[in-house]
């Protein structure tokens, strides 16, 4: 007979891990339990204790090796062997004094089996195989307790109740030192990945950032060149190219908004028709061919990056007068090639990128060059790192050179 039709949700605590005590409980905490000794000192006063000048020196070693344990076990300047050389010595005073003593002295194996689970909560752990340190830990205080007791002449009732206090408080404390050790390890991992996602976030925000400005701004530039030609001779096609700046100038302001809110691309067709009127406008003939199906939206995106860059880099850098864009669909992998026929920034054809293959925060042949307007555009390399970057973490690969026929050409390729 089942008590619920449905299993019932699970009642979970409301715990904030970043509330709880990193380190857990210190030594001084385990120290405190050393207030059952009470009942031993009570049998010295009350004459139960014979000889009582070896009593009282017996009770206050073991509280001051007790003491020893705790504080050792906790310091990790003491090596390990320490803590558990005086658990030894612990443990030999327990089996002396319950053994001469009697009485009340039985409340000394709670304390070994505390000392017990100190010493083997902050002993490494096995990854393979049975846990020895636990196992042999408490299991061979709780073998003491039950030897000693016998050969005392405890009933069976008190070996029992001496055998269980000795496991338990064992276990409870080495499990309780444990949880503590992983939740300080939870902390860090959580602190670890909280500060690689910040760094992943700036990388994708500075990728993204640079990849939709680059090609804009060199758009801006080309078409304030044409402005400032044209404006003398023909003012209304120097308007037309200044209203196309605006239009530009809005249409980044929209898409740097977008990069800000994680937007990750606008897709491949779109990225091809801002290709061929960007080519246009800066005086380059641009052709466009796509075979096979269209593409799912993570490849389409990622290719859609893969032009914004080649295209950019045609204009900026390669003084071409023709810029071929392909795209392939197989169905298993979708390869994008952007060819021109220009002689780049090194004055010869096929000569802008020395490296055949563009690896991630590697030399990818985008080399600093001349813009259209003459200035310097600086160091380059940002735009290809970023986009080797985005192939590589799709499976994908990207490849740029010198084109056979001349010219340079650039090849992205993505699983499907």
């Amino acid at each position: 007979m089942k008590l619920w039709k449905d299993v019932p949700p699970r009642r979970t605590p409301d715990l904030d891990v970043d509330k709880l005590d990193r380190d857990g409980p210190e030594g001084d905490a385990f120290v405190f339990w050393l207030i059952i000794l009470a009942w031993p000192l009570r049998d010295i006063i009350a004459g139960r204790s014979h000889p009582m000048w070896l009593a009282v020196p017996a009770l206050i070693v073991f509280a001051a090796v007790h003491v020893g344990v705790a504080r050792t076990a906790f310091d990790g300047r003491v090596p390990m062997k320490v803590p558990v050389g005086l658990l030894l010595v612990e443990a030999g005073l327990a089996s002396a004094a319950t053994t001469a003593f009697q009485h009340r002295w039985f409340t000394l194996w709670p304390l070994l089996g505390l000392a017990t689970g100190i010493v083997v909560g902050h002993m490494p752990r096995q990854t393979k195989g049975p846990e020895l340190p636990m196992l042999i830990g408490v299991g061979g205080v709780s073998l003491l307790t039950v030897v000693v007791s016998s050969a005392g002449g405890d009933d069976s009732s008190t070996v029992l109740g001496n055998w269980y206090a000795v496991v338990t408080s064992a276990l409870v404390t080495a499990v309780v030192l444990r949880l503590f050790a992983v939740i300080r390890m939870l902390r860090e991992a959580r602190e670890e990945l909280a500060k690689a996602a910040v760094e992943q976030e700036r990388l994708r925000f500075a990728r993204d950032l640079h990849d939709l400005l680059g090609h804009t701004l060199s758009l801006m530039v080309v078409k304030a060149q044409a402005v400032r030609l044209v404006a003398g001779r023909d003012p209304g096609l120097a308007a037309e190219q200044a209203a196309d700046i605006e239009s530009v100038g809005r249409q980044a302001l929209g898409e740097v908004r977008q990069a800000v809110s994680g937007y990750r691309g606008r897709g491949l067709a779109e990225e091809l028709d801002a290709a061929l009127t960007a080519l246009a406008d800066s005086g380059v003939e641009g052709t466009v061919r796509r075979a096979g199906p269209p593409l799912p939206p993570e490849p389409d995106a990622l290719l859609g990056w893969a032009v914004r860059e080649g295209v950019t880099n045609v204009i900026r850098h390669s003084g071409a007068r023709h810029c071929r864009i392909t795209v392939r669909n197989d169905g298993d992998c979708a390869v994008l090639e952007i060819g021109d026929d220009g002689a780049g920034p090194g004055g010869r054809a096929g000569t802008r990128a020395p490296h055949d293959t563009v690896a991630p925060g590697g030399d990818n042949g985008d080399h600093p060059g001349m813009g259209p307007d003459g200035l310097s555009l600086g160091p380059g390399g940002h735009g290809l790192r970023g986009l080797a970057e985005r192939m590589a973490a799709a499976d994908g690969t990207l490849r740029t050179g010198p084109a056979p026929g001349g010219g340079f050409l650039l090849t992205a390729t993505v699983p499907i």
